[in-house]
């Protein structure tokens, strides 16, 4: 709603469907968010302009974030950019909004090149004792260092640069997609680094036959190219025989004797997923007992 929207930091803001909600949200109905992404079709257009690479963020399971995503990326899409989603879906409690999630996520794949799917249920494995809302701000930074991290390696000088054919090459026909995430002590090794990640993804995925891969590492001055291929050997080495893996990797002072990997890998298997997105299938779980680097950021 116009409440949430005025408080968000972003650079450019758009308040959808001005005379559908007259400034207050879509109240849960993912219909209503549609219609209002509809309604504002030519706004949408103007501030969303010719990019060439667009990443959609949204929670699934509530209004607008279900109902109005899919129609954003359309819109994006017609505009000639390679779409990637990046959504949330809701804790197994949660009953109603699981089944809207998956309606929105049905949608979502029809129109994005890839959707990376974070599962909130997976924040139990990173941070388990925090309190609600701080584990949500976890999510949200781990989306946002994503986007953040593929952008620096595509617009500046790295110690591996990806360029967007890169990224277009892996995203492209993606499909559904898994984030794995992990940090820690480059003393450590790669291989400790690489399981690390391995054993945090935040999506339930066997990605051992995924198609595509890309890998994105940051080191501190400390770290060597050696250790960031290394890394990248561990991740990759029970994926498809042919599969495409594309390493990004750069320095930042900040990460000086630390490690962090982030890894996109598409074509993986799910039990969130059971057919191809032109057929619709995603069955989420039920719930049972036991302007900076050419990054414009539109909320």
């Amino acid at each position: 709603d116009k409440q949430a929207l005025d408080m968000a930091k972003a650079n450019k803001k758009l308040l959808i469907g001005k005379n559908i909600t007259r400034g207050l949200g879509a109240g849960g109905y993912p219909d209503v968010a549609k219609r209002c992404a509809e309604e504002s079709r030519d706004e949408l257009e103007e501030i969303i302009g010719e990019p060439d690479l667009v990443f959609i963020t949204a929670g699934m399971g509530g209004g607008t974030g279900t109902g109005a995503s899919p129609m954003i990326a359309k819109i994006a899409k017609r505009r000639g950019a390679i779409v990637v989603g990046m959504v949330s879906i809701p804790f197994r409690v949660e009953r109603g909004r699981m089944l809207r999630a998956e309606q929105g996520l049905d949608a979502l794949r029809k129109e994005c090149d890839s959707v990376v799917i974070l599962d909130n249920n997976k924040l139990l494995d990173f941070v388990p004792h925090l309190p609600v809302n701080k584990a949500f701000s976890v999510m949200d930074q781990l989306i946002a260092e994503t986007v953040k991290g593929i952008a620096e390696t595509i617009v500046e000088p790295s110690l591996i640069n990806l360029d967007y054919a890169d990224v277009k090459t892996i995203v492209t026909g993606g499909d559904v997609a898994a984030m794995l995430w992990g940090e820690g002590a480059t003393r450590d090794g790669p291989e400790a680094m690489a399981n690390e990640a391995m054993h945090h993804p935040l999506l339930e995925v066997d990605y051992k036959g995924a198609k595509g891969c890309l890998i994105h590492i940051t080191g501190g001055p400390d770290m060597s190219l050696e250790f960031a291929e290394k890394v990248a050997e561990y991740v990759t080495e029970e994926l498809d025989p042919y599969a495409n893996v594309i390493l990004g990797s750069r320095v930042d002072e900040n990460y000086n004797g630390r490690c962090r990997i982030m890894a996109i890998m598409t074509g993986v298997s799910s039990p969130y997923i059971l057919s191809p997105k032109d057929e619709g299938g995603v069955v989420l779980p039920r719930w049972e007992n036991g302007q900076k680097n050419g990054i414009d950021l539109i909320g």
